[in-house]
C-alpha cells in the first residue's frame, strides 16, 4: 500500500467509531449506517491520489460519509427500520458531567440519542459534525455548503431543541461556544 492509502486507512480507523455514530444518527439504523461507511470508504479510497490536494483529511473524509448518507436517505429503495437495543452502543454522545451516575447515565444517554433523533436533519447534521466528528464550524460549513453564519445558527438551534427537551442547565453541551 502506498503512503496515500495508509494515511486514508488510518484516517478511516481513527475515526470509525464517530463516523457510525453520524451516520447511525442520520439512517437510523446500523446495517445503512455500515454500508454507508464502507461506501463512503471505497469513494475516498478512489480518491487517495489527491490526498496532497487536501488540506483537512477529517473534515474531507466526514464530507463523503455526510454525502453518501444524504443519498442513502434520498434513495427511493431504502428501507424504514428501527434500530436494534445492540445499535445502542454504535453511538458517541456527549453526555453531560452532570448525569454519568450509573442507574441515570443509561436512562439519560437514550433520551440524548432520542432527541437527537428528532432534530431537523440539518441542525442534525450540524450537530452530529461537531459534537461526534470533533470538526471546527469551518469544516462543518463546507461540508454542508452552507454559510459559516447558517452552521453556528443550526448548532444553536439544534442546543436550544435539546436543552428545552432534555431540561439540561445552560452551557452543560459541549460545542455551544462560537
Amino acid at each position: 500500500m502506498n503512503d496515500a492509502g495508509d494515511r486514508l486507512t488510518r484516517m478511516f480507523e481513527e475515526a470509525a467509531d464517530e463516523l457510525m455514530g453520524t451516520l447511525y444518527f442520520m439512517l437510523g439504523n446500523r446495517e445503512d449506517a455500515r454500508e454507508t461507511l464502507q461506501e463512503s470508504f471505497l469513494k475516498c479510497w478512489r480518491r487517495r491520489e489527491r490526498l496532497g490536494e487536501i488540506r483537512d483529511m477529517r473534515a474531507w473524509v466526514f464530507k463523503v460519509a455526510i454525502d453518501a448518507a444524504r443519498d442513502a436517505r434520498r434513495s427511493a429503495w431504502r428501507r424504514r427500520r428501527r434500530p436494534l437495543p445492540e445499535d445502542e452502543e454504535m453511538i458517541r454522545t456527549s453526555i453531560p458531567d452532570t448525569v454519568t451516575r450509573a442507574p441515570e447515565r443509561a436512562e439519560a444517554v437514550a433520551r440524548v440519542r432520542r432527541e437527537i433523533g428528532r432534530l431537523p436533519d440539518t441542525e442534525r447534521e450540524v450537530f452530529l459534525l461537531r459534537e461526534n466528528g470533533g470538526l471546527s464550524y469551518r469544516d462543518i460549513a463546507s461540508i454542508c455548503d452552507a454559510p459559516l453564519g447558517t452552521v453556528k445558527t443550526r448548532m444553536r438551534s439544534a442546543l436550544i431543541r435539546l436543552r428545552r427537551a432534555l431540561t439540561v442547565p445552560e452551557g452543560s453541551l459541549r460545542g455551544e461556544t462560537t
